[in-house]
């Protein structure tokens, strides 16, 4: 569609040119860059729930049919596997967080789903829209990709960058929806900046604006905050939760598991095949065990007497300074562990119950570099 340094190539970029528009994969920035392009986050096996997003896991949202749907999809490149054998349902309007490693087959899934590779085998539909190479267009126009990379048009100023893109894209009332982006990703007062001269961090925003310039059904995210400080990074995940809220189904790709924590309705984590799919809290509950931390000034005499016997007490075991309690319910075992130890003279400093991130659930699953392994 155009080269870096600002020159524009427009051969096949409109919608309005039919068999043009699908050489947009394959043209200029936008291919791996713009609103159609084309790298990111992936889903897992499940369902979500059938109350929508932040409920409990179920059949997908009685909103409508899935925003996503894929069944044993499987993309194979000569003898190597990028992804096999996925099968999940995004529910619209939900935030999906897709984990991996380098070489998981994250990309790869994001580009198949978005038209610009064809599965091996399997099928899926994204926007209701099955996923084919003749209804590539169609999908296309209903989503929205925004890489890592923002492959702007460096000696292009933001809002020329955004107005190409909206132009090429017929995005109806270009101003107001140009307007509306820079004012999401704060960036108003940089519109006539060029882009060359601008942060990372900065770039990042401008493509995540170019990306919201179509108002996408879909929207995959790849690494948004990446080059972002804190108080930016914070501005995009609020304009996330606002995405959540005007019902924008969001695929979004990251390394930074607290801000999947923090944003996703669900999480899936990929290394080639599915390993997990589930909320954080749940995903926590299925791989580790409840336990209840007891730190007292000094050891207990006896702590095998003292904690022998308690209901929703299922073991215990020394460490360090303190004693940790395998427990079934913590709420049943606290306050009944508290009472024993009182009644033991202890001298209680803090009873707290274990808590594991999302980092722990991915660091449990995925234990292997997938890029380096491949042969």
């Amino acid at each position: 569609m155009g080269n870096d340094d600002g020159t524009l190539d427009l051969t096949g970029s409109r919608r309005r040119h039919g068999d043009g528009a699908e050489r947009r994969a394959a043209t200029g920035p936008q291919a791996a860059t713009g609103p159609q392009a084309a790298t990111g986050p992936q889903a897992a096996t499940g369902t979500p729930s059938a109350t929508g997003p932040r409920s409990a896991a179920g059949t997908p949202s009685a909103a409508g049919t899935p925003a996503i749907e894929v069944s044993h999809l499987t993309k194979v490149f000569g003898g190597r596997t990028a992804f096999a054998d996925l099968s999940f349902s995004v529910a619209r309007g939900e935030v999906f967080g897709f984990l991996g490693p380098n070489g998981a087959g994250k990309t790869t899934t994001v580009r198949t789903l978005g038209t610009l590779l064809a599965p091996t085998s399997g099928s899926a539909t994204v926007a209701g829209i099955p996923v084919t190479a003749e209804n590539g267009v169609e999908i296309r126009q209903r989503i929205s990709i925004m890489p890592e990379s923002p492959g702007l048009y460096q000696r292009l100023t933001v809002a020329e960058n955004l107005r190409c893109f909206a132009d090429l894209y017929e995005v109806p009332e270009p101003g107001d929806r140009i307007g509306r982006a820079l004012r999401a990703v704060n960036l108003t007062g940089r519109a006539h900046d060029a882009c060359g001269i601008l942060s990372k961090g900065l770039r990042q925003r401008v493509a995540l604006a170019r990306a919201l310039l179509s108002e996408p059904e879909v929207l995959f995210l790849d690494e948004p905050t990446s080059g972002l400080d804190p108080v930016a990074a914070r501005d995009v995940h609020e304009l996330i939760d606002g995405l959540r809220r005007r019902g924008v189904t969001i695929f979004l790709t990251t390394h930074r598991l607290e801000e999947a924590e923090r944003l996703c309705d669900r999480v899936a984590i990929l290394n080639t095949t599915l390993r997990t799919i589930g909320r954080p809290d749940e995903l926590r509950d299925q791989l580790f065990a409840k336990s209840l931390i007891i730190r007292t000034r000094i050891p207990i005499a006896d702590p095998a007497r003292v904690f022998a016997g308690l209901p929703a007490v299922d073991g215990w075991h020394p460490d360090g300074h303190a004693y940790v309690l395998a427990v079934a319910d913590p709420a049943v075992a606290a306050p009944a562990v508290a009472r024993a130890l009182v009644a033991a003279g202890a001298d209680v400093l803090t009873i707290s119950e274990s808590h594991h991130s999302l980092e722990d659930v991915y660091l449990e699953l995925i234990d292997e570099d997938q890029e380096a392994s491949w042969r």
